[in-house]
């Protein structure tokens, strides 16, 4: 990559598709759209009722997109879990798609940009957020500062919450959230019951250009047919999935 093109190049970071074949479809298309060459997928990827193994054969057939293990590709490598989740998708996933999941990074650094799923230190903690017993709320910015002091990297992209959002630092780091492709909220039972939400049924992800010695990154939320997906969520029982996507909301 000679100089002229390192500085134009850009990044597309997805994440949490969690089997929405639909949504990805509509975000990969405008991706090559801008004609981005790069993509980071932060994970989750295949955990959802809707379309696992399409999923999965339309990010195989990709050579562009490097994957990083989010907690819920890790489950389906692992043993069985008494999730509806799980036992609705493990069973449908051959071989090649496991050995494809296996060969998934803990994380990636690209110049001065880290791309983890949950936080630089575990896949299944949330980065920006903190939930107690009452629900969720932001973690204040010395917090923040003081839990990525000995990352290096500038920009810190992370999924996990699904919930598109940015957070810059009086230390000049900037943490990036592109939130979910595919499933824009949820409820979650541990460490405390909480819900996440995006509060639109788009499908999200952000793109990063380099800008000089910074970045410019930019959020997307993007429309697609979301009642094809809510339908197949519906035909396999999972409302919660499908009222998500239809509103971006997990609350009824």
């Amino acid at each position: 990559m000679n100089q002229h093109q390192n500085q134009n190049h850009a990044i597309a970071v997805i994440s949490d598709i969690h089997s929405n074949v639909f949504a990805l479809e509509a975000v990969l298309q405008d991706i090559d759209a801008r004609g981005i060459q790069t993509i980071v997928n932060l994970g989750d990827a295949l955990f959802g009722p809707i379309a696992p193994v399409q999923t999965a054969e339309l990010l195989m057939r990709r050579t562009d997109v490097v994957h990083i293990m989010g907690n819920c590709d890790r489950y389906l490598l692992e043993g069985v879990l008494a999730s509806p989740t799980f036992q609705h998708v493990k069973p449908l996933l051959r071989e090649d798609v496991l050995d494809w999941l296996r060969t998934f990074r803990k994380q990636w650094v690209y110049e001065d940009l880290l791309f983890c799923h949950g936080t630089p230190f575990a896949d299944d903690e949330y980065l920006m957020e903190r939930v107690a017993p009452y629900g969720t709320d932001a973690k204040s910015v010395t917090e923040l500062m003081i839990e990525l002091a000995n990352v290096p990297q500038n920009v810190i992209f992370c999924g996990h919450t699904h919930v598109h959002r940015s957070v810059w630092l009086p230390d000049g780091k900037w943490i990036v959230n592109p939130g979910s492709v595919g499933l824009p909220a949820y409820f979650e039972e541990k460490p405390h019951p909480h819900f996440m939400e995006s509060l639109t049924p788009h499908a999200k992800y952000a793109t990063a250009t380099r800008q000089g010695d910074s970045w410019k990154v930019e959020h997307i939320l993007l429309p697609y047919d979301y009642e094809k997906a809510a339908k197949l969520a519906e035909e396999a029982g999972r409302m919660d999935y499908a009222h998500a996507i239809r509103t971006g909301r997990a609350r009824l």
